[in-house]
């Protein structure tokens, strides 16, 4: 089953908490504090594998985590950093946020290993507090948890030309003759599915086709099955454009050439900018009407070339036009974006409010400096008091009106105020 966009959950690793722990050794009285840090949480990869050609992987697991970072020990032991988690991805795959649709990453060439998410940072244990004037800190800081990110995975086909056209017109016939490729071929519309590739090869010059899946009038609005994969055509380099000149399904096929042009244009303006090869497929059934031919090539604004797949007349001669033309294309290259950047977590601001006689402070620094904090230990709640003086938060507080007595909420650490 082909399978080109898929959406998933991620989640990097937590960080470890710092421990909290005394040095106990014979012979010393006065150890000291010897809590490590946390380890640091795993990071999420992407990387690209030439074997997988689809993202049907993501269809049945969906929710990927990397490791939590372990936490600390005593006698200065760093917990163990979580293990990283590599997510396998076929090459071409881009990598969106689902929320902005903004690209994170294009996953281009096989073996390329892109960082997408970060792992949380591990916490300090109490060794990492103590000072000359505060020798036994009896807390460590927490740490650092992780948000799930809900990304949109999006394949693009990487060929070096495109076969597109109406349903029914040849693409799959033709992909079979000039390589080793076999895509369900039948006498009916929407035979193809999915994007097929094919290796060509023409006297040692070598290159991929893809036979994407037969378009419509309106299918860059949805109409019909081809605009499903309308993104597979932005990849390639050349496209090949076959037409049905013998007009066997009763369409003329100088309207069909127009109406494809139309969709591609509608779907993106870069797509009419790329090379094009226009093919007239089944002259075995045009029975000499050259007069169809020269309308086409009036139309398209260059020459037609006859063939017909289905006796391989003039398909070597096309192998040959299409290998040519590439030499003069610079190869595929991934897209060019301005890389999606999730914001960074605010860590240094803070907010006042008043709800129901209540006092409330929020903000990213209240959240960073309530992971340090250990209420039923004296002195980290001195010191949380002493950082919140300093930082100007209990100013703040006055301002809107806070008198001893009152109630103040931090987190989830509620208490009065005393003078």
């Amino acid at each position: 089953m082909f399978l080109d966009i898929a959406t998933i959950y991620c989640k990097a690793g937590n960080g470890g908490d710092g421990a909290v722990a005394w040095h106990r050794e014979k012979y010393v009285a006065t150890g000291g504090p010897d809590g490590g840090d946390g380890g640091n949480g795993g990071n999420i990869y992407f990387m690209a594998d030439r074997s997988m050609n689809t993202l049907i992987s993501f269809r049945y697991t969906q929710h990927f985590k990397a490791e939590d970072g372990a936490n600390g020990q005593g006698r200065n032991c760093t917990g163990k950093a979580g293990q990283d988690l590599i997510i396998k991805v076929p090459c071409g795959t881009v990598i969106r946020d689902a929320e902005s649709n903004g690209i994170i990453a294009d996953i281009f060439n096989d073996g390329e290993k892109v960082l997408i998410f970060k792992g949380g940072r591990g916490g300090r244990g109490n060794a990492r507090f103590a000072t000359p004037t505060h020798r036994s800190p009896g807390y460590s800081e927490g740490g650092e948890r992780t948000e799930q990110r809900k990304i949109k995975l999006e394949l693009k086909t990487i060929a070096d030309v495109g076969l597109v056209g109406f349903p029914n017109v040849g693409k799959s016939t033709l992909l079979s003759v000039i390589s080793a490729a076999r895509p369900k071929i039948a006498n009916y519309h929407f035979t193809t599915l999915s994007p097929n590739l094919g290796m060509c090869d023409y006297y040692g010059d070598s290159f991929v086709v893809a036979d994407i899946p037969g378009l419509i009038e309106g299918a860059s609005e949805g109409v019909g099955l081809g605009h499903s994969f309308l993104r597979h055509v932005e990849r390639v380099r050349l496209i090949v454009h076959l037409v049905d000149i013998s007009g066997s399904e009763g369409r003329d096929p100088v309207e069909d050439y127009k109406a494809i042009r139309k969709e591609l244009e509608n779907y993106s303006i870069a797509l009419t900018s790329l090379p094009e090869i226009v093919v007239a497929n089944k002259c075995d059934l045009l029975y000499g009407d050259e007069d169809t031919i020269e309308r086409l090539e009036a139309v398209c604004g260059s020459k037609v070339h006859k063939i017909s797949a289905a006796t391989t007349d003039g398909v070597n001669e096309i192998k040959g036009v299409i290998a040519n033309t590439l030499k003069d294309i610079p190869p595929v290259a991934p897209l060019e974006f301005e890389p999606f950047v999730y914001e960074e977590k605010d860590r240094s601001s803070f907010e006042v409010y008043v709800e129901d006689g209540v006092y409330y402070v929020t903000g990213g620094y209240i959240e960073e400096l309530a992971r340090r904090v250990v209420l039923n230990d004296g002195d980290s709640f001195r010191w949380f008091q002493r950082v919140l003086r300093d930082k100007g938060v209990i100013d703040a507080l006055k301002e809107k009106g806070l008198k001893e007595g009152d109630t103040v909420c931090i987190m989830d650490i509620e208490f009065e105020y005393v003078l």
